[in-house]
């Protein structure tokens, strides 16, 4: 999930005049300085050499507290960089937009170049201003030019940055997680975290592309292949040979781990909308519980039950900031649910622990919903801390997800000792 911040900016400014270096700085609503980018590696070949300088003709206000999380000074890679990037932007307004959407007919549209800034924070992850309604200055002479090969070459580049980027902060926050559990990590749970770092890497170059390409859905399997194979030439590993038996064991693994991947994005999504406000009916989780594993229909039932009552009782409104502590609270709880689904929602009760084959996987997924139950559980720290809601409903709150948590902790433990030599 990316920080989309293009609406509340009002101007700014990138500079890539120094090769191999991006500086700039971004002005917003609701913060009295400027936010400063000091990012490695280049734009495109539009803005390669050249400074670029933008307006919103049309800012909107930022909720309060909406930068809390966000510092002044954004440290990373850069992503992709450019101005000309042509893209559909409508001749109507959105609520037109949906309502042609609706009646499944096409709304009147025009090719139109687009911004689309993007990078890599060592704080807040992918981070993306993508905007048509900007006004556009790019200065006349660039300090350095570059040619189309080059430009290719520089976006391969930046790819391998980003991937190298995120796999450095994925050790250091697996470090992190090793030293709170004080156990070290087994060889078997080390290549999983590895390979959960790539399919990350994977997903998230897919999405972007989907969503700067403007692409459908039936484009999705291409594009994966081709990200996948771009992320083999990056990492100089040889192209597939045909596939031995354990090797389309694997690619079940695969097909079953994108699957999982499909569940957490779901409830990202839905973690996301709430974010943005209280979520009202039609949240996306499916009702029916038959079949499922008892602790996913515990959490299942945990997450509706805050949701609904968080809304109901008005403890929660849009004018209350992102970062508010009852939202962390069901945020934490929801992407949990999803990470759980992605755990264990193709593993049937009666065949835990899973194979070997499959524990890695399992096991990734396990430890990010115990992460996210314990920023529930920061939450609501918070929330003790401040007096929000009903004493008794936090107390009550407290003791569901503390369970949800230890059951976890118990999977980790079960899954950890197949990694470490257990069940084939």
């Amino acid at each position: 999930m990316a920080w989309r911040i293009e609406e509340t900016l009002i101007r700014g400014e990138v500079d890539n005049r120094v090769h191999g270096r991006v500086t700039g700085r971004l002005w917003f609503t609701g913060r009295d300085k400027p936010v400063v980018l000091e990012l490695e590696g280049n734009a495109w070949r539009d803005v390669a050499g050249h400074v670029l300088r933008f307006t919103n003709p049309a800012p909107k206000p930022a909720r309060a507290g909406e930068w809390d999380h966000f510092p002044a000074v954004q440290r990373g890679v850069v992503g992709d960089i450019t101005a000309s990037r042509k893209v559909k932007v409508p001749d109507c307004s959105m609520d037109e937009v949906m309502e042609f959407y609706k009646a499944k007919k096409p709304f009147p549209w025009h090719w139109g170049n687009s911004l689309y800034l993007e990078w890599h924070s060592e704080t807040n992850g992918r981070v993306l201003i993508e905007s048509a309604d900007y006004t556009l200055e790019l200065d006349p002479e660039a300090a350095w030019t570059m040619d189309e090969a080059e430009e290719q070459m520089q976006r391969e580049a930046n790819g391998r940055a980003m991937m190298e980027f995120m796999e450095r902060l994925g050790r250091a926050a697996a470090s992190e997680e090793a030293g709170d559990d004080d156990e070290s990590t087994s060889e078997g749970e080390a290549e999983a975290d590895a390979e959960a770092a790539r399919m990350d890497l994977l997903l998230d170059r897919v999405t972007a592309r989907m969503e700067r390409e403007g692409l459908e859905a039936e484009e999705l399997e291409r594009v994966m292949e081709e990200e996948r194979a771009r992320l083999r030439r990056e990492r100089g590993e040889p192209e597939p040979e045909p596939l031995t038996p354990e090797q389309e064991a694997e690619r079940a693994q695969w097909i079953a781990e994108m699957n999982a991947a499909g569940e957490e994005a779901m409830a990202e999504a839905e973690a996301e909308k709430w974010k943005g406000g209280v979520a009202g009916d039609g949240d996306g989780f499916d009702d029916d519980d038959e079949d499922e594993h008892p602790l996913l229909v515990r959490i299942g039932a945990l997450t509706h039950r805050l949701m609904d009552e968080v809304e109901e009782r008005g403890w929660l409104t849009d004018a209350d900031p992102q970062e508010h502590p009852l939202r962390d609270l069901v945020n934490g709880v929801m992407i949990a649910n999803g990470k759980l689904a992605g755990a264990l929602g193709s593993v049937d009760e009666d065949e835990w622990p899973p194979e070997k084959l499959f524990a890695g996987s399992v096991l990734v997924r396990l430890k990010k919903a115990r992460g996210h139950l314990r920023d529930a559980l920061a939450g609501l720290d918070a929330a003790d801390e401040q007096g929000l809601a009903e004493a008794a409903w936090r107390a009550q709150a407290r003791t569901e997800i503390s369970g949800v948590l230890e059951e976890v902790e118990r999977l980790i433990a079960e899954v950890r000792a197949v990694l470490e030599g257990g069940k084939e």
